[in-house]
């Protein structure tokens, strides 16, 4: 065997260990197992609007985890137009309902990782397919930039994320010191209209020292970033004066201050991006002066402030892989997450990535193994992160009224061996297919 087919056989190998291909019967058959029955494949179909009807369907039998940290066992979800009509032990199915054998299998609500750019990145070194932050600009506050504005709901990297069991993201911006607003972002939709459930979602702050720019470091990141709701404050005050240009000049432009308003009003949570314990303290800080909504995200000296955080209610997300890979990360532990939470904080798991998105039931699985709660790590990577980004009324939990986004599983969901059988995003399935998995199916028999 030549040196280029032993290559060929590896790539395949990695593939298929990435994105199992399942092989899936065209319809429902009652007669069959039920495994079988809840992988039927659907055609994804354009469709007018989010509030579309979709089918009434009825998994029944499963072990279903709401995200609460509550597991109801011989489980029933019916879903209907979108949202999930009833849930309970034992319920029977309602009439004209199309019934989804589920027996064995685990139901959990939808995976939702809240710091990517999916979506707005297609090749990271290719400038012409990234989205993902303002350019042709020096200035470093981007407040106005709205990630919303550059989603493209048909980027390869969607069904990836989704045949992994992700159903919504935050898609966020990047780059500067205030990279601007990100979107929270259901992974369904022909259009950008259709997949983006709420923008603006958050406002994205950096204290990093590299922020500002040639290494200013963080005294200057902290300085500027209260430079600019100082200014947004005064303007809030004085809006018909600087309209009147009868004020003094402001940092940030129109846009951006109007952006920095909403966080200001309470609108719009801040996610301060930050790593070092001291710099998380200035982040408390800044969030008391001007009244915010702060969420920190990174965190790896997260656990040394553990008290101060649980004391201010303030939502943490942590990269729970994450190494002392620079100055600022020199306090970085595996068990972050188990310490924030056995503490009260509200822990939020993320991969902190945009390709590898799709591996974040991996990453909460190794917050597991080192000593967070099975439950709190399953309620990190869904309810978590839909409350503290205000979309907990609608997302995270499986409960009557709420969003019928949810994933079927045949096992555990953070075992690396378990499959995902069935997506359900907005009350409709979703197939398990994409390009991965297409290249497996297209290179699985190889010419002798």
């Amino acid at each position: 065997m030549n040196r280029g087919r032993i290559i060929l056989f590896a790539s395949l190998a990695a593939l298929a260990m990435a994105e199992p291909a399942l092989a899936q019967p065209k319809k429902p058959v009652a007669a069959k197992p039920a495994a079988a029955a809840a992988r039927a494949p659907v055609v994804l179909k354009p469709r007018g609007s989010k509030e579309e009807a979709g089918p009434v369907l009825a998994y029944a039998g499963a072990t279903v985890h709401l995200g609460n940290g509550e597991v109801i066992d011989d489980a029933t979800v019916v879903i209907a137009n979108g949202k999930i009509q009833q849930i309970g032990k034992g319920l029977a199915a309602p009439g004209g309902a199309t019934l989804m054998p589920a027996k064995g299998m685990v139901i959990t609500p939808g995976l939702v990782d809240a710091l990517t750019s999916i979506g707005l990145i297609e090749v990271e070194l290719e400038s012409s397919t990234r989205s993902d932050q303002q350019r042709a600009t020096n200035d470093m506050d981007h407040a106005g930039y709205r990630a919303a504005d550059g989603y493209n709901p048909a980027s390869v990297l969607i069904p990836v994320a989704r045949s992994e069991g992700l159903t919504s993201v935050g898609v966020m911006p990047r780059g500067g010191l205030i990279s601007g607003q990100s979107a929270w972002v259901d992974l369904d939709g022909a259009t950008a209209a259709e997949a983006i459930a709420a923008a603006p979602l958050a406002l994205h702050v950096h204290l990093d020292g590299d922020a500002p720019g040639d290494g200013a470091g963080h005294g200057t990141a902290i300085l500027k970033v209260r430079e600019a709701f100082d200014d947004a404050r005064t303007f809030q005050k004085s809006r018909g004066a600087w309209e009147r240009n009868q004020t003094r000049q402001f940092a940030p432009s129109r846009l951006d201050l109007e952006s920095l308003a909403s966080a200001l009003d309470g609108k719009l949570p801040v996610v301060f991006h930050v790593d070092r314990a001291a710099d998380i303290l200035a982040a408390l800080g800044i969030a008391r002066e001007f009244k915010l909504r702060p969420v920190i995200a990174g965190g790896a000296e997260a656990w040394k402030v553990a008290p101060e955080l649980a004391a201010a209610k303030v939502p943490v997300f942590v990269f729970p892989l994450q190494q002392p890979s620079s100055f600022d990360a020199v306090g970085a532990r595996e068990d972050n997450a188990a310490i924030l939470d056995k503490a009260g904080v509200a822990v939020g798991i993320s991969t902190g990535e945009t390709h590898n998105a799709r591996k974040l039931r991996q990453v909460a699985g190794n917050a597991v193994r080192s000593g967070l709660p099975y439950e709190a790590a399953l309620a990190s990577i869904t309810r978590v992160p839909a409350e503290a980004l205000g979309m907990g009324a609608r997302y995270g939990t499986l409960a009557v009224g709420k969003v019928a986004s949810f994933v079927v599983w045949s096992g555990d969901p953070l075992e690396l061996s378990t499959q995902v059988l069935d997506v359900v995003i907005r009350g409709h399935r979703l197939p398990l297919k994409s390009r991965q998995s297409a290249l497996l199916e297209k290179y699985r028999r190889l010419p002798r």
